[in-house]
């Protein structure tokens, strides 16, 4: 006799990551490290529908000239949003993706 599967079948879930460098054009490595990272907040929350990232550069001749702005699409939720500057746009992203999870997880104790 069969038994039933036990567990819960995890549905896959798609978020579209949308990237935008302002002046300048973003390197495949970096457009992966940003994929990577970004897709990592949909474990925070499923209903996360698409992010939109914008990185551009301030003021060139400085160090922490990086400016990384990512919002999180969540329906029947406001936008989530993080801007971060740093001395890399990878330094920049991680805090912006720091900054969203803990904004998330807020979310999921306030419901």
């Amino acid at each position: 006799m069969n038994s039933p599967t036990h567990g819960r079948l995890k549905k896959e879930v798609y978020m579209e990551i949308k990237i935008n460098a302002i002046h300048f054009d973003a390197t495949e490595k970096l457009n992966d490290f940003i994929n990577k990272k970004v897709d990592k907040l949909g474990k925070y929350n499923e209903e996360i529908s698409n992010a939109e990232v914008i990185l551009k550069v301030v003021k060139p001749e400085t160090a922490m000239n990086k400016e990384a702005s990512v919002r999180l699409n969540v329906p029947r939720n406001e936008d989530l949003f993080a801007n971060k500057v740093a001395d890399t746009f990878e330094e920049a992203i991680d805090n912006c993706v720091d900054a969203l999870k803990r904004q998330l997880e807020k979310g999921r104790r306030d419901r």
